[in-house]
């Protein structure tokens, strides 16, 4: 290596990865020609008991007239029962089955009675794509199993997303820790176990407990996936979905729970009911009770799930600097007591994966593998859509790259359409403690292999650690059923220490894009402006109304008044006119007594006497215009 090479950290760390590549290949070459030479030795054991079984013919001339027939015994040797349930020519053609040319993970040896070193059980990582499923009872080793697949599925270079639920995956990014117990296992199962930590990133529901917050948007959780988590029938699911519709044709980004309860409310107003009326119209008692729903869901705290920054799935696809698949853990005991939200934002999490991931067919390696804890949760009052839903992404999600590990209790637990998708199966131990029990182990029985185990019972022995796998070979056809020891995980088998995860958090590169949450302007924000204005605008014609009633009362009050003015003035000027009629026929009367008027008949004959008295009378009347 040049000095030049030795100083730039992407050399180093392609050449170690190389030489990690070449350990791994020759490793995996010596095993093949372990199992192979395991397998002939098998093969030729069963030969030769098989040759030892048929009875040489002697030459006619030399054979003894047979013996009576009370005497007759089988000339051969009687042939050991073998140790376990399996016989020897079953041992080889499960150690046939699970011998492959690719890569694969290792599960443990095959156990026959007692384990068998040279006998080990695997998965095809081209294979891990056809999805798969961890079952069994509680304490019987499903999250150990877990965390053995995700560090062998990183260590390929594949990045692993899984839920823990109980806080003790966590511990996948601590080195494991060694005991003459861990190594007398290991070494009965052919395991060389060293303790190693994988690359692991720490995520949390909204920021609740320790990991990079993961937020999303109610549209884009989408209302199938909401109605699961508030338990809504059919007919409020439906009434949800076009409560959404709406909100996508009008331009109201529905980012939290306020937005949405912001909509139903306005669309349960007048105004709104209007515009909703083309779309069929939504009842008051349905939006009533979502509105509840939304309202005590908000409350018990799981209105910190919604809201900006949204989490970019992308970001779980990464790989780490020397080429390992990084492991990343949704953190949620802090929301133990809401499973359904858990168990649909995992659901929520696939779906986007299916949405931005372009088709790739089939690879060599996935693109990731996700594990489904506590699967029952997600499928337990599930509508009809609902699980269509999930059973079209499970099947559609593999050509994308992505592989699907369901891990739940029993497979009753997984609908059957969806069952039918898992290539792989590591099932536990099961209880039967109660006919509900006792039914659900016969069912289990009937979805695998025919084999030569009695699986009804097998199942109720095995110890823990220990499972029933058959898995899904190269060639797409199921492998035989194996009862197998399972191995030992490298990382610590306990939650890693919290001050530990508390740094890998705040060394997160993720946790500068997703630590702050974001409140912009949505549909809370702009349905407020809009009915702040239509009460605006409401107060203000209710105002206009009231001023164009008080302007009519006041015209009607001024032409009363202009009609009684009027009707005093021609009553003023009749009296006017009677008054003066009568002055006038005096002075005609003195007029024919005296030939010439007199003075005082002057002035009430002139003009301006006239002006005067009529000026007079009107102030008598009150028919003066002031």
């Amino acid at each position: 290596m040049t000095e030049t090479e030795s100083s730039d950290p992407d050399a180093v760390a392609a050449a170690e990865l190389a030489r990690l590549r070449a350990e791994a290949d020759a490793a995996e070459a010596e095993l093949k020609a372990a199992r192979a030479r395991a397998a002939l030795a098998a093969a030729e054991a069963a030969a030769a008991r098989a040759g030892a079984a048929r009875p040489e013919t002697p030459p006619a001339e030399e054979a003894d007239p047979p013996p009576p027939l009370a005497e007759e015994a089988d000339p051969s040797p009687p042939r050991p029962a073998p140790e376990g349930p399996l016989s020897e020519t079953e041992v080889a053609a499960v150690v046939q089955g699970y011998t492959f040319e690719g890569p694969g993970l290792d599960l443990g040896a095959l156990v026959n009675g007692q384990a068998l070193p040279a006998a080990q059980v695997r998965i095809p990582f081209g294979m891990l794509n056809r999805h798969g499923l961890v079952a069994g009872a509680t304490g019987t080793g499903k999250t150990r199993t877990l965390q053995l697949l995700a560090e062998q599925i990183a260590a390929g270079g594949v990045p692993v997303f899984a839920a823990d639920i109980k806080g003790d995956l966590s511990g996948v990014a601590t080195p494991g820790v060694e005991s003459e117990k861990l190594r007398e296992r290991t070494r009965g199962i052919g395991q060389d176990w060293e303790p190693a930590a994988s690359v692991t990133e720490y995520f949390s529901l909204g920021g609740i407990g320790a990991g990079v917050p993961i937020r999303a948007t109610v549209s884009a959780f989408g209302p199938l996936l909401l109605s699961k988590v508030l338990g809504l029938n059919q007919t409020q699911e439906s009434s949800l979905g076009l409560v959404f519709h709406y909100a996508d044709a009008n331009g109201l980004a529905l980012v939290d729970l306020a937005d949405l309860r912001a909509v139903l409310t306005y669309l349960t107003g007048d105004e709104g009911k209007a515009e909703l009326k083309q779309l069929g119209g939504l009842s008051p008692a349905t939006a009533g009770v979502i509105l509840r729903e939304l309202i005590t869901f908000a409350d018990g705290g799981a209105d910190v799930f919604f809201g900006e920054p949204e989490f970019d799935v992308r970001d779980i696809l990464r790989t780490a600097p020397d080429g390992r698949g990084i492991i990343n853990l949704l953190e949620i005991p802090g929301v133990a007591d809401k499973p359904e939200l858990f168990s649909t934002f995992l659901m929520y999490l696939l779906a986007e994966l299916f949405e931005i991931l372009p088709e790739v067919g089939d690879l060599d390696r996935p693109k990731l593998v996700f594990f489904f804890d506590e699967a029952h949760l997600l499928f337990r009052d599930a509508s009809k859509d609902f699980v269509a839903a999930i059973v079209q992404t499970v099947r559609l999600i593999r050509s994308k790259g992505v592989g699907v590990f369901f891990v739940t209790q029993t497979p009753k637990d997984v609908p059957s359409d969806v069952l039918a998708q898992l290539g792989s199966r590591v099932q536990h131990a099961l209880r039967a403690y109660t006919p509900e029990d006792a039914a659900a182990l016969r069912a289990t029985v009937r979805t695998y292999p025919t084999s030569g185990y009695d699986l009804e019972r097998v199942l109720q022995e095995l110890g823990t650690g220990e499972a029933i796998v058959t898995v899904m070979s190269e060639k797409g056809a199921p492998t035989p059923v194996a009862w197998t020891r399972l191995r030992a995980p490298l990382g610590l088998m306990s939650p890693s220490a919290p001050e530990q995860i508390q740094a890998t958090v705040a060394a997160s590169p993720l946790l500068a894009g997703y630590a702050e949450a974001v409140d912009r302007e949505s549909a809370r924000e702009i349905l407020t402006e809009r009915m702040n204005a239509a009460a605006e605008a409401a107060a203000a014609a209710d105002a206009a109304a009231e001023q164009a009633k008080i302007d009519a009362e006041l015209a009607k009050q001024r032409a009363a008044l202009d009609k009684a003015q009027a009707d005093a003035e021609r009553k003023a000027q009749k009296e006017y006119e009677r008054l003066l009629k009568q002055s006038a026929g005096a002075r005609s009367t003195r007029t024919a007594r005296r030939a010439d008027p007199s003075p005082i008949d002057r002035v009430l004959g002139s003009k301006a006497t006239q002006s005067i008295l009529r000026e007079v009378i009107r102030g008598v009347f009150g028919t003066a215009r002031r």
